[in-house]
């Protein structure tokens, strides 16, 4: 299913060209499948990743937050706990485990007990291969409602260590001068908020060739 996953950038850029926030149907719910950017609200940065590993920690595919909002790196596909748990088009649910896979690199937004190189929080990493990793890329979204809406700002709890995804603003130096580094910490806090932004959000029973742009 994911061998060919280095072909989605060519696909992305050809469907997110012209799309704007604010075209067609008003927001939603996020969806299984879809595609799309993560903004941390306090820091007003992306989520995003590359091949840079670490140089220290786990010298794991290295995750960090960046400023630019046409950055083709900063893209995640929203994915199941395990295939077949997250149904194409559904709406994710407030308290739902999913995995987040880097949709250029293919790898999966994980973290583990290694301090980041920064902060001294835990580091989070991209793992595994064409999308698949271990049990510790399931991440539980936090939300107020009954589904993870659009336009609300959420949390992702991470299932094996219980920290939050977070960015408390530390930036790196050579070779991804400025890049912010991402982390997790135990506290659930203003650091750790997350909004949908630019993406092909699923649409339930949708033909796979179409799309909801935002």
């Amino acid at each position: 299913m994911w061998g060919g996953c280095r072909l989605l950038p060519l696909l992305l850029l050809a469907l997110l060209r012209g799309s704007c926030r604010g075209k067609g149907a008003a927001p939603g719910a996020v969806t299984c499948g879809s595609v799309l950017k993560l903004l941390n609200t306090r820091h007003n940065v992306r989520l995003h990743s590359h091949e840079v590993k670490y140089g220290s920690g786990s010298g794991q595919q290295s995750v960090t937050g960046v400023e630019a909002s046409d950055d083709a790196n900063s893209y995640w596909r929203i994915r199941g706990k395990s295939d077949g748990s997250c149904q194409r088009g559904t709406p994710v649910k407030c308290g739902q485990a999913v995995r987040l896979t880097h949709v250029n690199t293919g790898k999966n937004l994980h973290t583990h007990h290694f301090p980041s190189p920064l902060s001294n929080n835990q580091e989070v990493s991209a793992f595994g291969d064409d999308g698949e990793g271990d049990d510790l890329d399931i991440w539980i979204v936090q939300c107020s409602g009954t589904h993870w809406e659009r336009d609300d700002a959420v949390r992702f709890k991470h299932v094996g260590t219980d920290v939050f995804l977070s960015i408390t603003g530390e930036q790196y130096g050579h070779p991804i001068r400025g890049q912010r580094e991402v982390h997790g910490m135990a506290t659930a806090n203003h650091h750790n908020y997350w909004k949908a932004m630019e993406g092909i959000f699923i649409k339930p029973s949708m033909d796979p060739a179409k799309h909801d742009e935002l």
